[in-house]
């Protein structure tokens, strides 16, 4: 089933492209939705998104009811979803360390989008793999993130994440004591020439990058520190690439750590043990605060340590 609607360009209308045109009629819809839609002039000519609007011009826009529900088989229910917040529009989780996003060549099942499939429906704007999704954590970053449940909830959430219209901050245990209480890290992030998976901080081209890191506790003779992070941009990596670059890489990250040539300077044997035994950064999305996108309501998210973050410092605390 499709929604039809018909636009009238007329004299007081600014001369634009077809695709600004209309989606400054539907403010709804972004542009690359509205060039996948049906669109037709009066006379039957075809339409180029590209070219020039002129007065007189009438379009109809065949507009397709979005799906709301995913396929049966992208839906299961492999461990208790943390729910932080719900209503009809978005969904609130906090993650579990070791869960991938969403399903990928190598993980096929058990991940979160999957598990909160099982639970409620997710807006498909994200596509068939990725519904309901407008930001990510890494497989081993533990916190809160927000999923989109509506359309209208989604295109909102994308606006305010690419416009970083809100608050995020981490907690990140990392090896290093500074002689500063805060600081101000930026620096452009790019992928890495000679590793593809990995990102690296770049002179030139990439994408600029911002993080604010605050110290919250040192501990000098097992140097290392607690940091809380907030970030006012949202690259790939960016807090582990930020402090990996400056001198302080997060402990138990196996792509930036660099934790092999820090383990020998450990003198405590629990703490020791835990840096050896341990699989997955100690970073954690601790607070997630923006405006919804449908209600307008300020909305603020906070979780506590998890389980293995909260007993590194408990053992900290004892050395």
């Amino acid at each position: 089933m499709t929604t039809v609607r018909e636009f009238i360009v007329s004299d007081t209308d600014d001369i634009v492209r077809v695709d600004k045109y209309l989606s400054g009629q539907m403010p709804e819809f972004s542009r690359s939705e509205i060039q996948k839609f049906n669109v037709t002039r009066a006379n039957g000519g075809a339409v180029k998104f590209s070219e020039k609007i002129k007065v007189g011009d009438v379009f109809t826009v065949e507009i397709p009811t979005p799906q709301t529900e995913i396929a049966t088989e992208n839906i299961s229910s492999d461990f208790d979803l943390d729910i932080l917040f719900e209503d009809d529009d978005i969904i609130v989780i906090n993650k579990p360390r070791g869960v991938v996003m969403y399903p990928s060549a190598g993980n096929k099942t058990g991940t979160l989008v999957q598990n909160i499939l099982a639970h409620t429906h997710l807006s498909t704007l994200g596509g068939d793999t990725r519904p309901g999704v407008v930001h990510r954590l890494d497989k081993d970053t533990s916190g809160v993130m927000v999923f989109a449940k509506s359309d209208a909830a989604y295109r909102g959430l994308v606006k305010i994440f690419s416009e970083h219209d809100l608050t995020r901050k981490y907690v990140a245990f990392v090896w290093g004591v500074p002689n500063w209480e805060e600081a101000d890290i930026t620096g452009n992030i790019a992928r890495s020439s000679r590793n593809r998976q990995k990102m690296t901080m770049v002179k030139s081209g990439g994408k600029p990058a911002q993080t604010a890191v605050a110290v919250i506790n040192a501990w000098p003779r097992a140097g290392v520190s607690e940091f809380r992070c907030t970030l006012f941009t949202g690259r790939t990596h960016q807090i582990r690439v930020h402090l990996s670059a400056h001198g302080f890489p997060v402990l138990c990250d196996p792509i930036y750590g660099r934790g092999t040539t820090r383990l020998g300077s450990v003198k405590d044997e629990y703490l020791l043990d835990f840096l050896k035994e341990h699989d997955g950064q100690m970073l954690h999305a601790e607070l997630l605060e923006f405006v919804h996108p449908v209600t307008g309501k300020q909305m603020r998210f906070k979780s506590r340590l998890p389980e293995d973050m909260a007993e590194l410092k408990e053992i900290l605390e004892d050395v």
